[in-house]
């Protein structure tokens, strides 16, 4: 593969050290992906901050990172959107990442290019571990661990359901490394389902053997959120003051049923309810009922609103507070916080929460990247992240910083 190596520059005695505890990407290696054709950074496990302009690139590699996890990046763009111009060969993110859980490193990459992922193309993108091809992208989730905020998330309380389920889904990831699988059998069954009920050609035994599929892996993955919900919680009560106190919870009809019902009875009553809605699910689609149409909720405590009522400013605040709670429980509970992706986050924050959430990634330990285009507003962070300049797809180190 060709492309611009990168080092990050040596600490000296004026840099601060941070101690990471948690997953740090090492090197990254990008193949015809976006504006880059070939990109190869090397980084260190502490905070990184990408400064440029705009349209530069600084969102592509945060894109690249997030790609390394299950799901659809945190554009959700397609991926043939995500080739290079001019590129026939598709593209491929490589990397070499630390999980602290071992002390150990793995090499993951995915992509529709060959060579370092496979060969596939087109809607489907192949994942390697270590040199092996994997199952999917699923399996990403138990070697890597990575949560995003970027500006399109700042309307997430106000806008549908799916996008908030996708939210708690990734943050699950990190207490569960097998939800990933879970989501997506399920998924694949509810698809499989409503189109043999379109197309009227299943059989009353291949329908129930699909729900059957469907309420095993349902009520697991309605059972994984609310244990992560839990778990968020604790860590929200220990949320830095400059950021709200959140109530979190899922409003969904098995997440219900399972408060009072243990899981094998709650899969019977999904069961027969998918068993019932199969002629209303011919006509609309889908499924009426199922982890599909759960939502997350979430309340700020100090003025009693739920988030969708909340100011644009507290609604950012809320998700950033979630964020850091995240990776705050993972780094004690798991073992290892997740690298965080926060894109132009610092930007349209106060002066008192900018600083408190500069203050608070480099208590966290975790790796976390940053963008931006005025690098004073990263002030708190001179000394211990890992500066770079991106200019049209090219990424140098940052020039020190002169201390006046």
């Amino acid at each position: 593969m060709t492309g611009l190596g990168v080092l990050a520059p040596p600490a000296n005695d004026t840099q601060v050290r941070v101690a990471s505890s948690g997953f740090a990407v090492r090197r990254l290696t990008l193949t015809n992906f976006r504006n880059y054709s070939g990109l190869r950074l090397e980084t260190e496990p502490r905070p990184v901050v990408l400064t440029g302009a705009n349209g530069a690139g600084k969102t592509n590699l945060l894109e690249a990172i997030s790609y390394l996890s299950p799901g659809r990046g945190l554009r959700r763009a397609r991926l043939d959107d995500v080739t290079s111009h001019g590129s026939e060969t598709g593209w491929a993110v490589a990397a070499r990442v630390h999980d602290p859980r071992s002390g150990g490193v793995a090499e993951i990459g995915t992509g529709t290019a060959g060579g370092d992922t496979g060969d596939t193309a087109g809607e489907r993108r192949a994942v390697r571990i270590d040199g092996v091809p994997a199952r999917g992208p699923a399996s990403l989730a138990e070697v890597f661990s990575v949560s995003w905020l970027t500006p399109q998330m700042d309307r997430l309380f106000q806008e549908n359901t799916g996008g908030r389920r996708r939210f708690l889904d990734r943050l699950v990831y990190g207490f569960d490394t097998a939800h990933a699988r879970r989501v997506s059998a399920y998924e694949r069954a509810l698809r499989e389902r409503s189109r043999l009920l379109r197309s009227g050609e299943g059989t009353a035994e291949w329908l129930a053997a699909l729900e059957e599929t469907m309420a095993e892996y349902g009520v697991a993955v309605a059972s994984a959120r609310r244990e992560g919900v839990a778990r968020l919680e604790q860590g929200l009560t220990q949320n830095p003051g400059a950021f709200p106190r959140a109530a979190l919870g899922i409003d969904g009809l098995l997440e219900t049923l399972l408060d009072g019902l243990p899981a094998l009875e709650v899969e019977a009553v999904f069961r027969a309810q998918l068993a019932d809605s199969r002629p209303r699910d011919a006509e609309t689609g889908g499924a009426a009922v199922g982890p599909h149409r759960s939502d997350l909720t979430v309340r700020h405590l100090e003025n009693g609103l739920p988030a969708q009522q909340c100011s644009t400013g507290e609604q950012k605040a809320l998700l950033i507070a979630i964020v850091l709670a995240d990776a705050r429980v993972k780094g004690v509970r798991a073992g290892a916080a997740p690298v965080l992706l926060l894109d132009e986050v610092v930007a349209h924050l106060d002066e008192e929460r900018r600083e408190a959430l500069l203050e608070e990634i480099l208590g966290l330990g975790a790796q976390t990247w940053l963008t931006g285009t005025d690098r004073t507003l990263f002030a708190a962070l001179e000394g211990a992240a890992q500066f770079f300049e991106v200019v049209k797809g090219r990424v140098s180190p940052g020039a020190p910083k002169v201390m006046g």
